[in-house]
């Protein structure tokens, strides 16, 4: 991982926070490392290890550009977890094994613009209709939204029961009613998309509802919180690479008749 980060991806660092995208050759070089399914089974397109092996990644990659390692954590160690973790078998198969194998991106959708923090406050709406859930609302500062084939979207669908009414689902890009509204532009990690998504209509097949009846908000908390370590090694690998990159410059610099490392 380090060579790949060190030699194919930190050259192209500056373009691609200039560009606002990671380049597809890029993503398709880590996906033939198995980057994107560190974590999961080989039985369902991954690489079979641990969240150490995913930290480590996670800290190689961002030391090489923030960028490249959101959009990898974000479809892995956020989007997928929960459908590895509470899917059923034909929801794994379909859903996991190509995000695993780097196919097909994925996003994780809870944040919307009254509900951040207190994610029990999300006002996006699933109502049942027959075999299908009728989804109404936006969400906004999604990561891979704009590139994401594969959303984990939570929404209620019973405002009475709080917490308990919430559920997730997963929604197919192309399907009728969804789509990406407004991308952010960012200060920084702009190579990797935040966007609104937006739910008019939508309705999605009941087998795509994720987990148990009512069991969304936990379903979103554990993917949170898996993904915390990966947070932390993304810091470390921004700081590494910022701490090298000053050093050099300390070492290189000259001012009043000496380096600055003086």
């Amino acid at each position: 991982v380090r060579d790949f980060a060190t030699n194919e991806v930190k050259p192209l660092a500056a373009q691609i926070d200039e560009e606002g995208k990671c380049p597809v050759e890029i993503m398709k070089k880590a996906a033939g490392l198995g980057l994107f399914g560190i974590t999961i089974d080989e039985e369902y397109g991954g690489s079979g290890g641990d969240y150490l092996s995913m930290a480590i990644a996670a800290e190689e990659l961002c030391r090489a550009s923030a960028s490249v390692g959101t959009v990898f954590l974000a479809s892995l160690s956020l989007a997928c977890y929960p459908i590895y973790k509470f899917g059923n078998e034909e929801q794994k198969r379909k859903f996991v094994t190509p995000i695993a194998k780097g196919e097909k991106m994925a996003c994780f959708a809870l944040t919307e613009p009254g509900a951040g923090s207190d994610a029990a406050a999300l006002e996006t709406s699933a109502k049942l209709q027959g075999d299908n859930y009728v989804l109404n609302g936006t969400k906004i500062f999604i990561t891979n939204g704009a590139e994401a084939e594969i959303a984990v979207v939570f929404a209620t669908t019973d405002k009475s029961l709080a917490h308990r009414g919430i559920n997730a689902f997963i929604v197919e890009k192309g399907t009728p009613g969804f789509s990406v509204g407004k991308e952010e532009h960012k200060f920084g990690i702009r190579g990797s998309s935040t966007t609104e998504l937006i739910f008019e209509n939508c309705q999605i097949p009941t087998a795509n509802r994720l987990g148990e009846e009512g069991r969304g908000l936990r379903i979103a908390m554990e993917a949170i919180d898996s993904s915390r370590v990966t947070v932390a090694a993304q810091a470390l690998g921004i700081s590494q690479a910022a701490f090298e990159d000053a050093l050099t410059y300390a070492k290189d610099r000259q001012q009043f008749g000496q380096l600055l490392i003086n």
